[in-house]
């Protein structure tokens, strides 16, 4: 049950951010069948967690990848060092098999959500591997992570999206080699499938602001 709570406030929370917002209000026929579809969601995104959990045990184990329930979405986290050699995009073979065992799980368990691919990296300025900056470096990474899912596991590239965030989204300090290490990630995120509501006649509940309308609870039964 926590689960499914921390998993509806997910959608939730990203519903707001988008700009996709309505009111909820129990026992309306509308909202019975948002909600169907919100838990559908959920479980979908629940399955393929306990799926990579599975699947990337001994990766986990050693601290090469986490995952992470966000707001953002179900996020796959990889240490940069890693998929690639200091200062490289290019990724290493020995990369292949992690990447392919996160590509069946999207492939086969969330066909139809979308995947964002972002790379991090440290503070560290960019010296001898010619990159203009960490954020050309970080770019290319989430490129190449990209282009390996597309074009050697036959992800649709309608559903994937890649940034660069460079040093900017710290998730460690970077006074240490530690934190450093931590910083210099990939992560894929599983995004949610939220689809916008559009305003009509039909669906007067549709508003600029979340507003979920609580009523007793014999109504529901």
């Amino acid at each position: 049950m926590n689960r499914l709570i921390c998993w509806t406030l997910l959608i939730l929370g990203i519903v707001s951010f988008s700009g996709c917002t309505f009111v909820l209000q129990k026992g309306r026929r509308s909202d019975v069948a948002k909600i169907e579809q919100l838990t559908k969601q959920l479980d979908e995104l629940e399955k393929a967690r306990l799926l990579l959990e599975q699947s990337l045990k001994d990766e986990i184990a050693d601290k090469q990848v986490s995952l992470e329930r966000a707001e953002k979405g179900l996020v796959i986290k990889f240490v940069a060092d890693v998929l690639f050699d200091s200062g490289q995009a290019k990724i290493r073979p020995s990369a292949y098999v992690t990447l392919d065992k996160v590509a069946k799980v999207l492939a086969d368990n969330v066909p139809q959500n979308e995947i964002g691919i972002e790379g991090h990296t440290d503070n560290e300025p960019i010296k001898y591997s010619g990159w203009k900056s960490n954020w050309e470096l970080s770019t290319a990474r989430a490129l190449s992570v990209l282009h390996y899912l597309v074009d050697e596991r036959k992800i649709s590239p309608f559903r994937v999206s890649a940034i660069g965030y460079g040093e900017y989204r710290p998730v460690d300090s970077n006074d240490t080699k530690q934190g450093r290490q931590a910083n210099r990630r990939v992560e894929i995120v599983i995004l949610p499938k939220i689809t916008k509501m559009k305003q009509a006649a039909e669906q007067p509940e549709v508003v600029q602001q979340v507003e979920v309308i609580e009523e007793p609870v014999e109504k529901m039964k």
